[in-house]
């Protein structure tokens, strides 16, 4: 199991936010994690990440968790946020320089990722450029580079595809297929629930703060009684039947 979140609950400060959160993703496989605002996503996501305290329950990447060994865990962890955070003095390629010594990435390797994943993503000589050039796309792509350069086992996505043209969401994709033939696992949060129920292989439905449904389109089908349903018909039927 690559990624195990068992009873967790937790927030920020005294305020309680995610309650007894069970999610597991294996390795090689995309699971969506699908909410409405307020649903708890960023919290789970920020719980993943170690960027606030576990109030209760547990969180494991790779057999890791953070209390026990925090430098193993954090490398275990790549993320590629919703909103871009980039560093106006340094170029792009310097952001990948950095991020690959921070996790341990020797040079050359990181070379070789920057420059295969910067011609996948047309940013190849954007690499030279200083991101006060960068449209509200080059930002996204740019933060897509910097997680994919780590070579993490675990990939953490918060809506990748907002400022994304056609062809980036594509090639996205198409990466994420090959890190899964990889034995990668990635948990991706998204509002746009016909590419999700195309590419992720499970879905977790998150409702104020608790899992109201996981499993298969199949299993949720199953479940919810709907033979042919979207996965927008079934997070609809999820909510009603957790408000009911």
């Amino acid at each position: 199991m690559l990624l195990e979140i068992n009873n967790l609950s937790g927030g920020y400060g005294a305020k309680q936010v995610i309650h007894d959160i069970d999610i597991k993703v294996n390795a090689g496989e995309l699971v969506g994690l699908i909410g409405l605002n307020g649903a708890g996503k960023s919290t789970t996501i920020k719980h993943v990440l170690g960027l606030l305290p576990v109030k209760s329950g547990q969180v494991k990447v790779n057999g890791y968790e953070l209390e026990q060994d925090e430098q193993s865990y954090r490398r275990q962890v790549a993320y590629i946020p919703e909103q871009p955070m980039l560093y106006e003095q340094l170029t792009l390629q310097e952001h990948l320089r950095l991020i690959a010594q921070g996790y341990g990435v020797d040079e050359g390797t990181a070379k070789e990722r920057s420059d295969f994943y910067a011609e996948r993503m047309r940013m190849k000589k954007q690499l030279a450029w200083f991101p006060s050039v960068f449209s509200k796309g080059m930002k996204q792509k740019a933060m897509i580079l910097c997680a994919l350069v780590t070579g993490s086992e675990l990939l953490v996505v918060d809506e990748p595809f907002v400022g994304l043209d056609p062809l980036a969401i594509r090639e996205l994709l198409l990466i994420f297929s090959e890190l899964k033939k990889e034995g990668k696992g990635i948990l991706m949060s998204t509002h746009i629930l016909e590419t999700a129920e195309r590419h992720c292989d499970r879905f977790v439905l998150l409702h104020e703060g608790r899992v109201a449904a996981e499993g298969t389109t199949e299993e949720l089908r199953r479940r919810y009684g709907l033979e042919n349903g979207t996965l927008d018909d079934l997070y609809v039927r999820a909510i009603e039947e957790a408000e009911r």
